[in-house]
């Protein structure tokens, strides 16, 4: 890969896509390109690299890859070059509701006919993967700067930076994250849902060993706390808690929040011990529909094109699916049309439209249903989580759906 810093003079770059983003898709989406055969221009902001001795020994920022994810990462050598072992594999899922007769439903890989339902790999295990297959990307140029506008025409695409470069196009992605530039400069419109929810994550060592099974439990007015398998006696929490108990999780530290999890967690894994104490984040929740994925010359992908609750873990493999499905796209357009042609782009934004409204529904459908204090509610809802645990053919089709499959 050709690296290029902040320039102390202009440039002028003319490759076939620019991708803006310095993030796993955008990283992803770019060897995907490359790998396909188009000049890509990489444009992201100064990489920063924590003060030695700073860097936490467990990444508390995790995602639960499913095998959408993990073939695409795959084929361009990527999944490979992680540390191994650093990857746990999820074997099992339990999940259960809340109140006195609470409802659960299992899932585990010999009912999906898988080796294995899903991956649960660090932020930073994935990126130093994807960072290592960029090095000797041949077609990939980066590019460090910020950018202050973008002007499309049918002929291409021209983002300006605010050293005065430019960066030439036929094709602009915006992998710039949920609050996009490249959305905000193509005026498409956004809806936008907070859920007054914070995602609490941090790592815990436990007693008795995980087997490989995620642990998931629905409790209304604390919301969803989710426990998910890392490499050794080790998890992740993801805890989907309410604003005002979320700050109080974090102004608490750790080893309250183990205490705390002791209630679900006990009699599965016994005693949690924090890997590093003073080490609890959060980050707001939030339902985000742009109403286009795509504008003249430019495609939207990852968090730029659609932000979903965590609940069902699945938002990065979404933005997998639309790296998968937007070079695609482009590698089955007629010889005639340009990569950024708006057809082309229409034809990703069809690709992309049931996989993510049906994700987009379903999580906030969950939320809704899960989140409504109503006895009457609970008794339903912890209903149909037993009446699903007893229909193998629609567990099934449930467990495909999340290993993308479909």
């Amino acid at each position: 890969m050709n690296k290029s810093s902040t320039p102390p003079s202009k440039q002028h770059v003319q490759t076939a896509v620019c991708i803006v983003g310095n993030g796993a898709i955008a990283k992803t989406a770019a060897l995907a390109f490359a790998q396909a055969g188009q000049s890509v221009t990489l444009l992201g902001p100064p990489p920063v690299t924590p003060p030695d001795g700073l860097e936490p020994s467990w990444d508390v920022r995790v995602y639960a890859l499913n095998h959408t994810a993990q073939a695409l990462l795959s084929s361009l050598k990527v999944w490979g070059a992680m540390d191994a072992a650093r990857v746990a594999p999820v074997d099992a899922m339990i999940v259960k509701g809340d109140g006195e007769q609470p409802g659960h439903i299992n899932f585990d890989a010999y009912g999906a006919h898988a080796d294995t339902l899903a991956w649960i790999v660090e932020d930073r295990n994935l990126n130093q993967a994807l960072d290592a297959a960029l090095r000797f990307a041949q077609n990939v140029h980066a590019v460090s700067g910020r950018a202050v506008a973008l002007r499309t025409t049918q002929e291409g695409a021209t983002i300006e930076l605010d050293d005065g470069s430019a960066l030439r196009a036929a094709l602009v992605v915006g992998a710039d994250g949920a609050q996009s530039w490249v959305r905000g400069q193509c005026d498409i419109g956004l809806d936008y849902k907070p859920y007054n929810q914070k995602g609490v994550v941090a790592n815990f060592e436990c007693e008795l060993p995980h087997h490989g099974a995620a642990l998931q439990w629905f409790t209304c007015t604390r919301g969803i706390v989710a426990l998910l398998p890392l490499p050794g006696n080790r998890v992740s929490l993801v805890w989907s808690a309410p604003d005002a108990l979320a700050d109080t999780l974090c102004s608490e530290g750790a080893q309250a929040l183990a205490e705390r999890l002791a209630e679900f967690a006990a009699p599965k894994l016994g005693k949690l011990t924090p890997v590093q104490p003073e080490l609890v984040r959060a980050f707001p929740l939030t339902l985000m529909r742009p109403h286009s994925l795509v504008a003249e010359r430019v495609a939207l992908v990852g968090d730029a094109a659609h932000v979903v609750h965590p609940l069902a873990g699945h938002g990065m493999n979404l933005g997998f699916g639309d790296v998968r499905d937007l070079v695609r796209a482009v590698a089955e357009r007629e010889e005639h049309r340009s990569i950024g042609d708006d057809r082309v782009l229409a034809r990703y934004a069809r690709a992309r439209k049931e996989e993510v409204l049906a994700m987009q529904v379903t999580t906030d459908g969950l939320h809704r249903l899960f989140t409504a204090n109503l006895e009457p509610v609970r008794v339903v809802r912890n209903l149909g989580l037993n009446l699903l645990d007893k229909l193998p053919i629609v567990k099934r089709q449930l467990m495909s759906h999340a290993l993308g499959r479909h």
